[in-house]
């Protein structure tokens, strides 16, 4: 089986340690995996982008328009973005932070709600789950908690068991045990 995963964000958002996470179950499993990371702005508020094809000869590195099984995205303009992206039929995971740009903040520019990019995921027959802020309760890391509910509510269990992934975590941040525990374990509660 062969997945193709398009996760974007922000900086400083952990987009990146995401697809590292998954790229480290991918070993674990003896899978192939080619990851191909894009950083903007290294501050907080640039945008970041992650490709990862996983399986048996994924081919290169670029995921096409149309051709990711599933988007994880950490903030809602950069989901809009991604949309184009998604397969017929693929899964769309959002989680509901909003970075807004400086012309956004001023009135200058629209900032799509959730709403919109829920709308323009269904144009894609997408399986779409959005995931409040709120959610996230008692601490621990907003990707490890997206990576949690990803697992659950995307293609991305077929891949994977919540604990394979959760051993992931374990071994790339031993010391946050705890707090990473309480992320996953409310992800895997959405």
């Amino acid at each position: 089986m062969n997945m193709n995963i398009f996760m974007v964000g922000v900086g400083g958002q952990g987009v990146l340690t995401i697809a590292e996470l998954l790229v480290a179950a991918s070993i674990a499993r003896g899978l192939d995996c080619i990851f191909y990371p894009t950083k903007g702005m290294a501050q907080r508020g640039g945008f970041v982008k992650a490709q990862l094809r996983i399986g048996e000869k994924p081919g290169g590195p670029d995921i096409s328009l149309g051709g990711a099984d599933i988007v994880i995205a950490m903030e809602q303009n950069e989901a809009l973005k991604a949309v184009p992206y998604l397969k017929q039929g693929g899964d769309m995971i959002v989680y509901g932070y909003r970075w807004l740009p400086t012309d956004a903040m001023l009135g200058r520019a629209p900032y799509p709600d959730a709403t919109q990019v829920e709308a323009a995921a269904q144009t894609r027959q997408a399986c779409y789950t959005y995931v409040p802020t709120e959610k996230l309760m008692g601490g621990g890391g907003e990707n490890i908690f997206l990576l949690s509910a990803s697992q659950k509510h995307t293609a991305l269990k077929e891949l994977f068991s919540a604990e394979e992934l959760f051993a992931a975590v374990t071994q790339r941040f031993p010391k946050f045990v705890e707090s990473n525990k309480n992320a996953f374990r409310c992800g895997q509660q959405v």
